[in-house]
């Protein structure tokens, strides 16, 4: 009996061993590979859709030419080739994953220029990581077990003959000859929609995609639409004309109205739209920011540009342009220039100042804001106690105890931009030395990555409180104007806490309110005088810096946002999402009020010609803005 286990143990070695330095290993890696892939679609881009038969297609024409390339070599390079293209491949997908749950966003070669930053970013991944996530590295896993106990051994054959030599020769010619055929249609597919990474992938597959990307990065000038500013002006000239046609009639006769009064810009880090005026428990999950935005202005559709990232929301609100690529404004094109809102509350006598509770080398804000009109820069070397320090950055509530100590020296009227940071990815709120400050109980979301989310903007909103109190005890908070925002959303699309909550306050809620509610973000102007007012049509993060040159009656430049205040009903993202007072745009047009895709065929002209209008201007605006970043258009 023994003996007959040994033999078949050595049959089953033999077996492995046989395989393993055959054909067929590549073919099955090539398989499993094909089926990641359709895993990380599954997780990503088509999430709720059913995948595209050409999507399959393209990304099984790629994976034979990687393994017909493979199939050249003999025996020992072909192993090691196909376990090292696995190896690549599901480091590609894993990361590309991980980086879908943080930003809706696949991965840009042009973000190694983030790597600088490596330590802040990795101390997020823990929490995007799933179980299913190690799917993509089973089989690795095995094929290093079974070379490590040398259960299986790569054989160095004899060489062929002619005729195999002959053979894999030609294999590789086609495969290559295959390469350039796939570059033609596929990475050209990847390319035709340089701003939306989704349609990207699925025209072009994730490998067309990155590919595409690479090229992208290599002929970046080209990407541009614009190389010369003086037909970049002659057509944003047009645009601004049409928009002040069309839509700057404002409802609200405040022009001027705030010229000499103080300005205080707060960017909550975090803090979406959802939380407010929401209880959990029974308690309230912001209290103070409901008496803010109840007792002033609420606008309650502020839809944010970015990819996530608090430096992409800063560059839209100080420039009223689209941010680059994650972070890229301020790491690659900080020493353009740029018609910043700095500089147009200077030109009209403030002094100005920036605030942030981080040292200067992040996102390379020291360089940044010293390229704008900033008389006062505030970062974390500049605050005499940083002995609390939540996420790494100086805990909000020091640095708003210590933001109005130093605004009470700055001359008036001064404007002053402030960025809290407290509630950041991970939401764990480490070093927070009195948890007793968080005043809810999330209940069964307890130590859920949603559960820690709600727990640190709830602290966020006791830090806000003891700002507004602070500015109250300074005399500085009854007459100046304060306007606070989220920069971007704390929470996945499709995390399943957040659907549940959503859910209990809409059972109703379709895919497109999910999608919106990801990149609405809480925001609220106090303007002396006005109360209780609520604006429901879209505004965004390019707004910002308009509606405080028609509130203080100043200069702007350049600036692709209209005035909040104004009657424009649509808003745009930088990866062509479209968000009207009625419609959403995704690839296709939807309802807002049911989520349903509009049948183009079965809406008047009048509608269809309205629909394309929206395009065409978003169309524009990137253009001219993406122009403006590349090739420095505004010097």
């Amino acid at each position: 009996m023994e003996n007959r286990k040994v033999i078949n143990k050595e049959k089953i070695i033999e077996s492995l061993n046989t395989f393993f330095n055959s054909i067929a290993f590549p073919l099955v890696v090539g398989v499993l590979i094909l089926l990641k892939t359709i895993m990380f679609y599954d997780s990503t881009i088509i999430i709720r859709e059913s995948i595209d038969k050409n999507l399959v297609i393209g990304t099984t024409m790629f994976i034979i030419t990687f393994l017909g390339i493979i199939y050249m070599l003999p025996n020992r390079a072909r192993i090691i080739s196909t376990i090292i293209l696995d190896l690549l491949i599901s480091i590609l997908l894993f990361a590309d994953n991980l980086y879908y749950i943080y930003s809706s966003s696949v991965l840009s070669v042009a973000q190694i220029a983030n790597l600088q930053y490596g330590e802040e970013i990795m101390g997020t991944i823990p929490m995007l990581i799933e179980i299913k996530h190690i799917i993509y590295f089973v089989d690795i896993i095995l094929i290093i077990i079974l070379l490590l106990t040398k259960i299986i051994k790569i054989e160095i054959k004899d060489k062929a003959d002619w005729k195999r030599n002959t053979l894999r020769i030609i294999s590789g010619i086609i495969a290559i000859c295959l390469l350039f055929t796939i570059d033609a249609k596929y990475v050209e597919k990847a390319g035709e929609d340089p701003y939306n990474k989704d349609t990207q992938v699925k025209k072009g597959t994730i490998y067309g995609y990155h590919l595409s990307d690479i090229e992208s990065l290599i002929n970046i000038k080209k990407s541009a639409k614009y190389d010369k500013k003086e037909e970049l002006v002659s057509d944003y000239k047009k645009l601004k004309e049409k928009y002040n046609e069309k839509y700057e009639e404002s409802n609200y006769n405040l022009k001027g109205i705030l010229k000499g009064k103080n300005v205080i810009i707060v960017q909550l880090e975090s803090v979406q739209e959802f939380v407010i005026n929401k209880t959990i428990n029974g308690k309230e999950i912001t209290p103070n920011l409901n008496k803010f935005i109840s007792e002033n202005i609420e606008f309650s559709n502020m839809f944010m540009q970015s990819y996530s990232t608090t430096a992409d929301s800063e560059f839209s609100a100080v420039t009223s342009l689209y941010p680059m690529e994650n972070g890229m404004s301020y790491s690659r094109y900080y020493s353009n220039k740029y018609d910043d809102i700095f500089t147009m509350f200077k030109n009209e006598g403030y002094d100005t100042s920036y605030m942030h509770g981080n040292y200067g080398y992040f996102w390379n804000r020291e360089n940044v804001y010293k390229s704008f009109s900033v008389n006062h820069l505030e970062l974390k070397n500049q605050f005499d106690d940083i002995s609390e320090n939540i996420m790494g950055y100086l805990s909000d509530e020091l640095l708003y105890k210590q933001a109005v100590e130093k605004l009470k020296t700055y001359n008036m009227p001064f404007f002053s931009f402030i960025v809290s940071a407290s509630s950041h990815t991970g939401f764990t709120l480490d070093g927070l030395e009195d948890r007793g400050k968080i005043s809810i109980d999330v209940g069964k979301y307890k130590s859920t990555f949603f559960g820690n989310y709600l727990e640190s903007v709830n602290y966020a909103d006791y830090a806000f409180g003891t700002f507004i109190e602070e500015l109250k005890n300074a005399d500085l908070y009854d007459d100046t104007v304060i306007l606070i925002y989220g920069d971007h959303n704390g929470i996945d699309m499709y995390n399943d806490e957040l659907l549940d909550f959503l859910e209990q306050v809409n059972p109703n809620i379709n895919d497109v309110d999910i999608k919106l509610n990801y990149i609405r973000v809480a925001c609220s102007m106090k303007i002396p005088g006005i109360e209780g007012i609520t604006i429901e049509k879209p505004v965004s993060k390019l707004d910002i810096k308009p509606t405080f040159e028609y509130l203080i009656d100043g200069k702007a430049g350049v600036s692709l946002g209209t005035n909040m205040f104004a009657r424009k009903d649509f808003i745009s993202l930088n990866n062509e999402r479209i968000v009207t007072s009625r419609y959403y745009y995704d690839e296709r047009w939807f309802r807002r009020s049911d989520g349903m895709e509009i049948d183009l065929e079965e809406i008047s002209e009048e509608e269809r010609e309205l629909l394309d209008e929206y395009y065409n201007d978003m169309k524009e605006e990137l253009d001219i803005s993406t122009s403006i970043s590349i090739n420095n258009l505004l010097k």
